[in-house]
């Protein structure tokens, strides 16, 4: 990671920002995206843009010619029954972990690919692949994401540009907090998981990490699942 340029985009909290830190303490010169800024962005060496990805018209701020890593972070949780999911509801999961990564990945693009190397981690979620009640919306735009991963990984390959997603359980971050509120909704959500914990940011930023670096180079395409297991594992 070492001088490597990485822009992290929805670094303001939680996974971005662990992402954000870990970058920077391998050496990165670490650029970050989010619609706030916040006291530990401000502490970190980064040079900081605020910025709505999802707004119509994005203008995506100076970045360096050669762009080595680009990081996909900004999500949602709209969790309810599928009778009660309005347009309102599916579009807004869409553009935020669809639409705002279209526009980026496109804009880059040249940026990526003149780094010689670059690499590109997008976000899915454990439910993509393990059927969840309650999350068919997010799910329908995760899935499209995962697509999007490996339809890219593709056709970028002849620009030396990797593409990967990272699929998660439940990790403690400021967009899981109703559902980790109580001791109770803890307990009940470890148990779910054959690891016998939900997930961290430090989990996911260390798999992110991984894929930027030059140690993932042979690694395109893949949907790696942090999840503790859920997604493969069956507890008897």
């Amino acid at each position: 990671m070492q001088n490597k340029n990485i822009l992290v985009i929805g670094a303001s909290s939680g996974i971005g920002l662990s992402v954000a830190k870990l970058a920077v303490q391998n050496g990165a010169n670490l650029y970050t995206v989010s619609r706030r800024s916040t006291a530990a962005l401000q502490d970190l060496s980064t040079r900081h843009y605020v910025l709505d990805v999802v707004s119509e018209d994005i203008v995506l701020p100076q970045l360096p010619d050669a762009l080595h890593g680009l990081v996909y972070c900004p999500g949602s949780i709209t969790l309810k029954p599928f009778h009660r999911l309005t347009e309102k509801d599916i579009r807004s999961d869409y553009d935020i972990n669809v639409g705002g990564a279209v526009k980026v990945l496109q804009a880059l693009y040249p940026n990526l690919k003149k780094s010689g190397n670059g690499s590109v981690v997008l976000f899915s979620t454990v439910a993509a692949q393990v059927g969840m009640s309650h999350h068919a919306s997010i799910t329908m735009a995760k899935s499209a994401l995962e697509g999007l991963g490996k339809s890219l990984a593709a056709e970028w390959a002849g620009s030396s540009i990797r593409v990967n997603v990272i699929a998660p359980s439940l990790t403690d971050t400021p967009l899981a907090t109703s559902l980790l509120s109580t001791p109770e909704k803890r307990e009940a959500s470890a148990k779910r998981h054959p690891l016998g914990r939900v997930g961290t940011p430090e989990d996911m930023a260390a798999a992110v990490v991984f894929l930027l670096s030059d140690a993932s180079a042979w690694i395109t395409g893949q949907v790696l699942h942090i999840d503790g297991g859920m997604s493969s594992v069956k507890m008897l």
